[in-house]
């Protein structure tokens, strides 16, 4: 039969496979973007889980999705998408709103049954007509049917053969995008290397998917991507958990100091004590504790016997682990708690993104109690504020809140691992560069105010910190009323002198841009091509995108000041922006929020600067 399609060349392209939990979507969108990678295109991918465990088969509240974003110089994972696998009538409803008008659905027709459609709740049996997807090529294919039809004969139950639908979806996408088989060949072998069925199971499930589109007669778009010129080097598929804990164990070896994290398990930060307890011949001590407490007081303990010590949670947890941070903060130790946001209040949307907990990373705990706050902007920027964070809470021997959020955390890009001769030392600020004779665990560097840190069990070296207030010259236990003064007022200028270690706040774009965009952490992907796609279309729009927020880096306020038409766009009702203004006083800001538990959409962020500069 001839073949009638269409080659389109294209920049960027986004993709999204969606379907049940059981329908191996995140392994289909997994194997999908490495594949993209090694041929030369930028990545970026979010995974989209549904909130409930296991939700009832082919329901809405079950979708689970992976969407992908190919191509050249990508800062996010997409907005519309130009190709949508449905597995079942659900996926594509939810999608549905997120489609291009000439977009590719491909859908499994053994799916879209009566009892399917209902399931997913729609009215009539003509699902593309309900929803208005009147302009879309459609592929319609019998996929659970060809899977079963392609293991016939093999010794495997008919349910594991149904489970390999997925990897025929991925051989159709791989003959729409002329995708070579080779590599995905070689990751199923290597991701099923113990099962020797599956390996051949998936392949030849893969293959037949791919000459299915290759062999029949389609009207449909295919695409030619295209692929950019990178440094040369090793590269990785890395999620922002991962990264995380990499980051983590560079500054341990950097620093001699044995990394030890203290965690219970929580959606959606758990992947990062999975990743670290990899990794016992480094050194590294990896614990799973009872509850959110005892994660952060064993990691206390820890600070106190020396180690880089961290504990990982999400919302939730950060709130449970509030008082004992406030004793880190008072007996001055070297602690790292990582906070992984998702939505909320209270259990909330545990698999869905927010910005919701920057107010209680900045002021959740009893008394004056400052803190350093970091957050990190994308996946493979998790392994640089992780080492950050291990840098200052050492140097300055005090605890450090490093904020990622699911978005960033669960999603991924091609990362270069790094040369970690270009990152800066880390030099613990303990009792050996300390050049006097007589020590007690008050005295301090004159000029940064940081005490000078002693691991329990060191010989001459003995003392007792706690909970309680210390006597700034003695370190024994105070109720001096001007003693305590003086000790609040020493805790916040150790946080304020962290600024002067921290890199200066980057303006991405000209000081005579006629309106400046700000955010923090995690959405700087979508902020950054708004912003670009604005000054395309003419228009003078600027971006600084903050990482240190406690404290700001030295030339915020400068920055700031230089700009008359200021919006902040954050995933909150606007933490950010009243922390700006209160620490810039007579700053100006307008605002632009979403609390949906899902991360902005380029498309109504500009339609949103657009307005603010119409204004």
């Amino acid at each position: 039969m001839q073949n009638t399609v269409k080659i389109k060349d294209v920049k960027d392209i986004v993709v999204r496979f969606s379907g049940d939990s059981g329908d191996g979507m995140q392994l289909t969108g997994t194997i999908f973007s490495n594949l993209s990678a090694i041929f030369g295109n930028q990545i970026a991918t979010f995974p989209d889980f549904p909130a409930e465990i296991r939700a009832p088969q082919g329901t809405l509240y079950g979708v689970s999705g992976f969407q992908v974003h190919l191509g050249n110089q990508i800062y996010n994972s997409g907005d519309m998408s130009d190709v949508l696998v449905a597995m079942n009538p659900a996926a594509l409803k939810v999608n549905a709103k997120s489609l291009k008008k000439d977009s590719v659905i491909i859908i499994d027709t053994d799916s879209f049954g009566k009892r399917d459609l209902e399931k997913a709740l729609f009215a009539t049996e003509d699902p593309f007509t309900e929803l208005g997807l009147t302009t879309q090529q459609i592929i319609s294919v019998p996929i659970t049917t060809l899977t079963k039809s392609s293991l016939e004969g093999m010794e495997m139950d008919m349910k594991s053969r149904v489970r390999s639908k997925n990897m025929f979806a991925l051989g159709l996408v791989c003959w729409l995008f002329n995708r070579p088989l080779d590599v995905a060949n070689h990751i199923l072998s290597n991701k099923f290397a113990k099962k020797p069925v599956l390996v051949e199971a998936n392949l030849k499930v893969l293959a037949d998917g791919f000459n299915y589109g290759h062999n029949t007669n389609m009207s449909i778009s295919s695409y030619r991507v295209e692929t950019v010129n990178i440094d040369k080097g090793y590269y990785i598929d890395i999620n922002g958990n991962t990264a995380t804990a990499y980051g983590l164990i560079a500054a341990s070896e950097n620093s001699g100091k044995p990394l030890f994290l203290g965690s219970y398990p929580i959606t959606p930060a758990t992947d990062i004590l999975q990743e670290l307890v990899k990794f016992k011949q480094l050194g590294v001590k990896a614990i799973q504790v009872e509850d959110e407490i005892a994660g952060v007081c064993t990691a206390i303990g820890a600070s106190f016997a020396g180690n880089l010590a961290v504990t990982s949670t999400s919302g939730p947890g950060l709130t449970l682990k509030g008082e004992a941070i406030g004793l880190a903060v008072m007996a001055e130790l070297p602690l790292i708690v990582i906070d992984v946001q998702r939505g909320g209040p209270s259990t909330g949307l545990p698999t869905k993104t927010e910005q919701t907990d920057l107010r209680q990373a900045l002021y959740g705990r009893n008394g004056e109690s400052p803190i350093v706050v970091l957050a990190a902007a994308s996946p493979t920027d998790c392994f640089d504020m992780a080492y950050w964070a291990s840098k200052i809470a050492l140097e300055r021997v005090m605890p450090v809140i490093l904020l990622t959020d699911g978005y960033i955390a669960n999603g991924s890009s091609a990362w270069r691992i790094p040369d970690l001769d270009q990152y800066p030392t880390i030099t613990p600020h303990d009792v050996s560069q300390y050049t006097g004779n007589e020590w007690n665990s008050a005295l301090r560097n004159d000029e940064t105010m940081v005490r000078y840190w002693a691991e329990a069990g060191l010989e001459g070296y003995t003392h007792r910190i706690g909970g309680l207030e210390k006597d700034f010259k003695t370190g024994a236990i105070s109720t001096d009323a001007a003693n305590h003064q003086k000790m609040t007022d020493v805790r916040q200028q150790k946080v304020d002198k962290v600024a002067d270690i921290i890199p200066q706040l980057e303006l991405i774009g000209g000081e005579d841009a006629e309106l400046l965009v700000i955010g923090w952490g995690g959405t700087y992907g979508h902020l950054r091509e708004a912003v670009e796609k604005m000054n395309i279309l003419g228009h003078k729009v600027a971006l600084a995108h903050f990482r240190f927020i406690s404290p700001l880096p030295k030339n915020t306020e400068s920055i700031l000041r230089k700009f008359k038409n200021i919006i902040v766009a954050e995933l909150n009702n606007g933490q950010f922006a009243g922390y700006l203004v209160d620490k810039i006083p007579g700053l100006q800001v307008s605002r632009y929020n979403k609390v949906e538990g899902q991360p902005f959409a380029v498309s109504e962020l500009i339609e949103a600067f657009t307005k603010k500069l119409g204004e």
